[in-house]
């Protein structure tokens, strides 16, 4: 019996399913990891396709792969792949990535404390992992510099009026809107489809109102919308939930606006949260920032020192999570299958 394609993959989640690409894919091309990425975009996109969309993938779920590393400091690399997007850096997978490579015996496990280096899109990722028993009990990564690119801007949200929002990079764009703007409004799971909804009009809202730039990866814009308030619980800074995008946006059609929330807090969402806050003043370097997701699981955050992008005053963030592994697959792809990139249909997920 021959199938056309054969994947062998790791799943995980930490809160939002995260898959972890560990066999089956040829070479890949590239000086870097992140010429590596842009050769599967262009080359193979196929790949991500089939992995994320149905009937092998789930609309809110994340996908990595595990490529050989080609920064001589690093032990493995690796290539994220969302919904409508190749993303420089996320925080989530990289927890779920270093827990698959430690866990399956992809890279040698040392107790109490494994240190090692990634390489992501986005550059070097040093982490540190707290193991026992043959388990990553936490994982806690230096991420890529991070910045504020813009601090209470008002935009205009057709049906919604005017959104005071801020805009950091985290290893990706987010416009970070205060959800208290919209009384009635609670960052709950019950309440996902309208968080959801309105998320998804701020964010393109913001695409088309508020320029963006980063002097390392050009055309890379705001992809995320970040909805926060404050938490009811006392072990809690922040409460967020997080929209990922899942296809193209239309003012004139309201089916269009939509996308799928993140369930974990958000790594990268994180970072980009945590350089507003030091922005405005509000968060000092040092400080533990908890950030909790629309499940109650927390990411923590800190701030590690001081430092510029391109002339632009930036922060250096660590974040540290938790992922577990949920299964081991073979995924095929047969060669009479009718759907060879997957499908999708409409908006039925938040």
């Amino acid at each position: 019996m021959g199938f056309k394609r054969t994947i062998n993959a790791v799943d995980t989640h930490s809160g939002i399913p995260m898959r972890v690409i560990t066999g089956g894919v040829p070479h890949i091309p590239g000086a870097t990891v992140y010429e590596k990425m842009l050769w599967l975009e262009k080359n193979d996109d196929q790949l991500r396709k089939l992995m994320l969309r149905e009937p092998r993938g789930y609309p809110p779920s994340c996908c990595n792969l595990i490529v050989p590393p080609c920064h001589p400091e690093a032990d493995a690399g690796f290539i994220i792949m969302e919904q409508i997007e190749y993303p420089m850096m996320s925080g989530g997978n990289t927890i779920s990535v270093v827990t698959v490579l430690l866990e399956m015996g992809l890279v040698p496990m040392q107790e109490p404390v494994t240190d090692l280096v990634l390489e992501a899109p986005a550059g070097l990722i040093r982490v540190r992992a707290e193991c026992k028993a043959g388990k990553v009990k936490s994982v806690t990564f230096q991420n890529v510099p991070a910045f504020a690119a813009h601090l209470d801007a008002v935009i205009e949200v057709p049906k919604l009026g005017r959104v005071t929002v801020d805009v950091g990079w985290g290893g990706m764009f987010y416009v970070i809107t205060d959800i208290r703007q919209f009384p009635g409004m609670n960052l709950v799971p019950e309440q996902g489809h309208e968080i959801t909804r309105v998320a998804a009009m701020i964010r393109q809202a913001a695409i088309e109102q508020l320029p963006v730039a980063h002097p390392d990866y050009p055309g890379v814009g705001i992809t995320v919308s970040q909805m926060s308030a404050p938490s009811e619980d006392p072990g809690v800074d922040c409460r967020n939930a997080v929209m990922m995008g899942t296809g193209e946006f239309s003012w004139d059609d309201p089916a269009t606006w939509t996308g799928v929330l993140d369930r974990c807090p958000s790594g990268t969402g994180t970072s980009a949260k945590m350089a507003v806050l030091h922005a405005k003043g509000e968060l000092a370097i040092g400080q533990d920032f908890r950030h909790q997701g629309i499940l109650g699981t927390v990411y923590t955050g800190r701030l590690i020192g001081e430092t510029e992008v391109a002339g632009r005053p930036g922060v250096v963030p660590t974040v540290s999570g938790t992922s577990w592994i949920c299964g081991l697959n073979t995924l095929v792809l047969d060669h009479e299958d009718p759907f060879p990139e997957g499908f999708t249909i409409g908006d039925i997920w938040a």
